[in-house]
């Protein structure tokens, strides 16, 4: 069974190492004719911009309607976490009506997306947030509704975004443009995305919350779907306008799980990456959403999928398996109608260069000293966290009491300042919790000179900020879930010119993985984090030494430019694979019309379950719906229509179900057995073969299907099937593996059989007896057919669709060798090859299900009841008596 240990990564890259590589996988797409526009469309919720209408301008709008209350601000409205190095606004222009700044917020995000202007080309699609109005006064801004907005005045800010290059040119003097492309969404919609499906649903239920335990009052799942999916809708309408063939696309974050889907609908050759910056729950978890099926199908669109970490990775395959029973590709990509998502990992990194450059910022040192005169002789142990349930801000204080309690010597001799920034969403009862605690343990353990415990509620400048980190004794960061935390790696950069002081990490961070140098403790376990406390107040210089070097060299290794690299390289890789080969186009309507009415003879040849009824969890539960057997009745009641159904099924139920249709022909067990329009009896194909190795084939089935729980074998005449649907889908998968491994290795070595593995089952059969050899058949005996219409779903009907590769490059027409199909049945008479009266274009073999599908048709259809329509309509058309 594939391990749920995390693969061991070996190999370290740098950004040179990884940008070397795009450039080669671009010039071999190049040499293989594969598009490439040089541009990358990056997907976020926000733009890294705020945007203020001048007063002016603002005085022109239509303003809110007196009496009705504008919505409230979409946090962040105050910094909520540590702000970037001051930037002037953007220069607007003396014709500007708006004022453009920088967003705080995402700046390991967005400093990788702008690393990427050195190689490619840069469009940042987003929303701009609340549109404020810039006041005359220094008061602040104040709202402007986005309906109140003028098309001039939006064309004019898409104008001045489209230069997005000057915010960046400190950076990248000689970097490509970077565009900012504005999505403009109703405030009622956007809020209730983001502040309601977004913050109450899917954020708590990504950090292993359900909606109801953060809500103050009755929460429902499903309140704010539908501006959930309305602003996805409106997201990708935006990124098929600016989108240009060769174009590499990266949707970030949980707020656009369903963009993914939306644009393979519009754009099904566009590269399209995801990439979640938040956890991903376990199964269990993440099965508890209503509309969890929406959530897994829109991400699985994309052709990547990326998580922080491989345990994620895992959670979310899991998911996909056990939720909506998708199955599992042998490299680990999810198959959803043959369009493959594949799902990798690669930890976001913080710009360690802009960060070691702030650290030297002047106003640094000052404050550094007066800390360390501030508690002169006392260890200083340091946490910034945002106050929020997920960040263990709780836990961490009652692990420091525990450490005063179980090491008294500390009594006295160590203060933790811990700093708390607002969260995204006020929480009264956590503030009074958290201060009752730090009130608690400063009375127990502190005096009249000596207070144990500093806490601070607020947004610390960046100065102090990196003064802090950088006298720590120990940083503690302990969130109970976590994404990606950035103060970490800021804690090591800032400690390279101080004392290099050790670093305690959450084993529930994204990040904990990469930094296994950190003393790793569960948040839960307040005596495992007090010890770890001791351990690294009283860690020897050496040791610190040892473990911050390893640290250091990660933290600046696998930075925020490494990681966009890699986005744009794991995407690249991409381009030429399976869940990117050629797209089969749908079935145009109008040339298979055409064909059909100009045809004196026709041939229909379908598979049943997968192309004319659905799949079902229950096999005896898949019966024709009246569209198809209308269908059917109608096209074989044609003289000039030959139709067949070409299925896996055994004799009995496709008698039961169309046996009453008596000019329809069948065939079933795979090409086991036919029946001829219009008879009554069956031919098996099996008589003259050696059949004897189903005895042993049984025993194997036998001995699975007693250690794999919910699977049966189905016995037919001519083959065995071992189902496994049914089965917990993890542990059927694994035993089909095995159990395949011992029949291809073992007895289909000494016997004339081969081994299929199916939708859920696995099946062996003669190895003379396949659909092609059916197919093949038919046309000799119909060799006088002008038009086909080939229609399959799965692996055994690729065999059909190979059967029906008639024409060789340059040929017309096509003389075929009597099949084995034929000689099996009547092995005295001679039969001699034929000439195919069948045109190259009017053969039309169609696969259902996506467009990416791997498959040998030539067309696609999407679903069974497309088939379905396809007959219907070709039966309401009369043909030209003329032409026949």
């Amino acid at each position: 069974m594939d391990s749920f240990s995390e693969p061991h990564k070996t190999t370290e890259y740098s950004l040179d190492d990884v940008r070397s590589k795009v450039r080669k996988l671009e010039e071999e797409h190049h040499a293989k004719g594969i598009p490439l526009s040089g541009r990358i469309i990056h997907v976020a919720h926000y733009l890294p911009v705020t945007c203020a209408l001048s007063p002016q301008a603002a005085k022109g709008t239509n303003g809110a309607q007196p009496g009705i209350p504008s919505p409230p601000q979409t946090p962040p409205s105050q910094p909520s976490d540590i702000p970037p190095s001051p930037t002037e606004a953007a220069p607007a222009g003396p014709n500007s009506k708006w004022q453009i700044s920088s967003r705080f917020g995402h700046s390991a995000m967005v400093s990788g997306i702008t690393s990427l202007t050195a190689t490619h080309e840069q469009i940042y699609v987003g929303w701009t947030g609340d549109l404020q109005s810039a006041s005359e006064s220094d008061n602040g801004h104040s709202k402007v509704p986005s309906s109140s907005i003028s098309e001039e005045n939006k064309a004019d800010l898409e104008n001045l975004l489209s230069s997005g290059k000057h915010l960046l040119k400190e950076e990248f003097p000689e970097g490509k443009a970077m565009t900012y492309v504005p999505v403009w969404l109703d405030d009622k919609q956007a809020h209730g995305h983001y502040d309601g499906y977004c913050k109450q649903i899917l954020w708590p239920l990504f950090h292993y919350l359900l909606w109801q335990d953060v809500a103050t009052e009755y929460a429902s799942a499903d309140a704010h779907w539908a501006p959930y999916a309305a602003v996805n809708e409106a997201f990708a309408k935006r990124i098929q306008e600016v989108y240009k063939l060769g174009d590499l696309v990266w949707i970030h974050d949980y707020h656009l799980l369903l963009v993914p889907s939306l644009l393979r609908q519009v754009l099904p050759d566009a590269a399209v990456g995801l990439f979640v910056h938040t956890p991903f729950p376990s199964s269990e978890v993440f099965r508890c959403l209503p509309r969890r099926k929406e959530i897994l199908d829109g991400m699985l669109g994309a052709n990547l999928i990326c998580f922080q970490t491989y345990s994620y990775s895992r959670h979310f395959t899991s998911s996909c398996v056990r939720v909506c029973g998708y199955e599992i590709t042998s490299r680990g990509g999810i198959d959803v109608a043959g369009h493959v998502s594949n799902i990798t990992y690669c930890p976001v990194g913080v710009d360690a260069d802009r960060v070691a450059k702030d650290i030297l910022r002047p106003g640094i040192r000052p404050k550094l000293e007066a800390l360390r005169a501030l508690y002169e002789g006392k260890k200083i142990i340091v946490g910034r966290d945002k106050l929020d349930v997920v960040k263990g801000v709780v836990q961490k204080l009652r692990a420091f009491e525990k450490l005063l309690q179980d090491y008294p010597q500390w009594q006295g001799n160590v203060v933790l300042i811990q700093v708390t920034s607002p969260a995204l969403s006020d929480s009264p009862k956590l503030e009074r919790q958290v201060s009752e605690l730090v009130a608690h343990i400063n009375g127990e353990y502190g005096s009249l000179d000596f207070i144990p415990v500093h806490h601070y509620h607020q947004t610390i400048k960046k100065d102090e900020f990196y003064a802090l980190l950088s006298v720590a004794d120990l940083g503690v960061i302990t969130p109970l879930r976590d994404g990606m935390n950035t103060t970490s790696m800021e804690f090591v950069i800032a400690q390279e010119k101080t004392s290099k002081s050790p670093l305690i990490l959450s084993e529930f961070m994204g990040i904990s993985s990469n930094m296994s140098e950190a003393l790793q403790i569960n948040p839960w376990n307040l005596g495992e984090v007090a010890a770890a406390m001791h351990q690294g107040l009283t860690m020897s210089d050496e040791e610190k030494l040892d473990r911050h070097a390893k640290l250091y060299k990660v933290v600046t290794t696998h930075t925020s430019h490494t990681w966009a690299a890699m986005l744009a390289k794991m995407l690249l890789e991409q381009l030429g694979g399976q869940n990117l080969a050629r797209q089969t186009p749908f079935i145009p309507k109008g040339q298979l019309e055409q064909h059909y009415l100009s045809a004196k003879k026709r041939l229909f040849l379908f598979d049943y379950d997968g192309t004319l009824a659905p799949i079902v969890k229950v096999p005896s539960m898949a019966t024709p719906s009246p569209n198809t057997l209308k269908a059917l009745e109608e096209l074989s009641a044609d003289p000039r229509n030959v139709v067949y159904i070409i299925s896996g099924r055994d004799q009995a139920f496709l008698e039961e179900h169309l046996g009453h249709i008596k000019s329809l022909g069948m065939s079933a067990e795979h090409g086991g057995f036919i029946r001829e329009p219009g008879s009554d009896t069956w031919a098996n194909f099996t008589e003259s073969l050696d059949m004897s190795w189903m005895g042993e084939v049984l025993e194997i089935f036998k001995y699975y299907t007693e250690r794999t729980t919910g699977s049966h074998i189905e016995v037919k005449k001519s083959s065995i099937t071992w189902h496994y649907r049914s089965s917990d889908p993890e542990w059927g998968l694994f035993q089909c593996h095995q159990c395949q491994d011992l029949l291809e290795n073992n007895l289909a070595r000494k016997r004339p059989i081969e081994v299929l593995v199916g939708k859920k089952n696995l099946e062996v059969r003669p190895i003379a007896v396949n659909k092609g050899e059916i197919v093949k058949r038919i046309l000799y005996f119909n060799p006088d057919a002008e038009f086909i219409f080939c229609a399959g779903d799965d692996k055994t009907d690729e065999d059909m669709f190979r059967a029906l590769l008639l024409f060789p490059s340059d040929g017309k027409k096509v003389v075929m060798e009597p099949p084995l199909s034929v000689t099996l049945l009547s092995q005295e008479k001679k039969y001699e090859p034929i000439e195919l009266a069948i045109e190259r274009d009017a053969s039309f073999t169609t696969a259902v299900g996506h467009s990416s599908k791997r498959t040998l048709a030539v067309w696609h259809v999407t679903t069974p009841e497309e088939v379905v329509d396809h007959m219907l309509y070709l039966i309401q058309q009369k043909p030209d008596e003329s032409r026949l």
